[in-house]
Parts: C-alpha cells; structure tokens; sequence
C-alpha cells in the first residue's frame, strides 16, 4: 500500500469519528463528561490536517499526526490517541510504501505501547476493549492491505459492542459499577469507528 493510499484510509477514518460525535456524545453522557463526542471530532480533525499536509514518508506522516494530537486540550481520549498514534509512527517506514507485515508491525507496537500506559484489558470497559481486538485481528491476518482493515474493523466492532456486557473500571464511570451495564464504552465505539473508516477508505 503506498502512501497515498494510506491517507486516504486515514482521512475516511477520521471523517467516520467526526460524524459519530453526537452519537459519541450520547454514550459519554450517560456515566462521563459527555465531552468524548467533542475531543474525538478534534483529535480527528487534528489527525486528518495533519495527513493531508504531510510532506515526508508514511513514518512522517504518522509522526504529524501523532505531534498535531499532542497539542490538543481535552479529557483522557488526547494522551492515549497520541501514545497510540506515535507508537504507530515508531514502527512505521520511512518510504512511501508500507507492506501487510509492517502494518502488523505498526499496530503491534502500537498496541504494546499504549498497553504500557492505559494498564486496561478487554473486559474493562475503555478504548481497549475494540484496540486490542483490532489489533490481534491484524497480527492473525494473512493476505492483502485492504482484508486486513476489514477483519480489524469487525473486530473492533464486534468489541465496542461487547463492551456493553462490561463494568466501567476506568474513569469517571467506574463510581457507577453495574449500573454501566448496558451501554458501550465510548471509547471503544469510536476507536470502532476509525478502524471502520481504515476499512473503508
């Protein structure tokens, strides 16, 4: 996949995040500060500018995005994306093509570095519980660039929405126990949606 085609997978990720903002917003303000909705269309925006004035390879690029999330002011959602984005950027190639196994090599490192600051698991109600799905999809997968968006799409998917069966451990939510019970992690349906928008760019 060349560097074009990858912005563009990038920009449709960040278009899917942005119009999921209210919905975001709805889930958040269930048992959060309803400001998931919010942070995420600005880390989107920041990340999509940043991708389509990129210059550089795709580890350039990447290194943009992860830099114009940085800056950011919102809630807990800027640092992970960031720690996220920039572990991406690590493992990335400097040229302007990037093969299926540097992909798994991109979203491994970046999983493990995000891991080593979140410290949450699948079944603890955040971002994870859709990323760590996303991304053992990835590390199983065999055959081209664009399968391999599509199985970490529906893993992500199929994650958010088990995320409703959790009890918020993190965050302002975790003071609501069972009563989260129900409702999806807002943080995993939009990580969801990005793997989505990847999928479909």
């Amino acid at each position: 996949m060349n560097k074009e085609a990858f912005s563009l997978r990038l920009k449709h990720a960040c278009d899917q995040v942005i119009a999921a903002e209210d919905m975001l917003t709805e889930i958040d303000s269930k048992f959060g500060d309803a400001d998931h909705g919010l942070t995420m269309a600005k880390i989107a925006g920041a990340i999509a500018q940043a991708v389509e004035e990129a210059e550089g390879g795709i580890q350039s690029m990447l290194d943009d995005a992860a830099m114009a999330v940085m800056v950011l002011n919102g809630g807990s959602a800027v640092p992970l994306w960031n720690t996220w984005l920039d572990g991406l950027q690590e493992a990335a190639p400097e040229r302007d093509e990037v093969s299926t196994q540097q992909l798994q090599a991109m979203f491994a490192h970046a999983l493990e570095a995000l891991s080593d600051i979140s410290g949450a698991k699948v079944g603890d109600k955040t971002m994870m519980d859709a990323l760590i799905p996303a991304s053992q999809a990835i590390a199983a997968y065999s055959g081209d660039e664009a399968g391999l968006f599509a199985a970490a799409a529906q893993a992500a998917q199929e994650g958010a929405e088990a995320s409703k069966k959790f009890v918020s451990k993190f965050g302002r939510a975790k003071s609501y126990g069972e009563k989260t019970i129900g409702t999806p992690d807002a943080g995993a349906v939009s990580m969801a949606c990005f793997f989505q928008g990847l999928a479909e760019g």
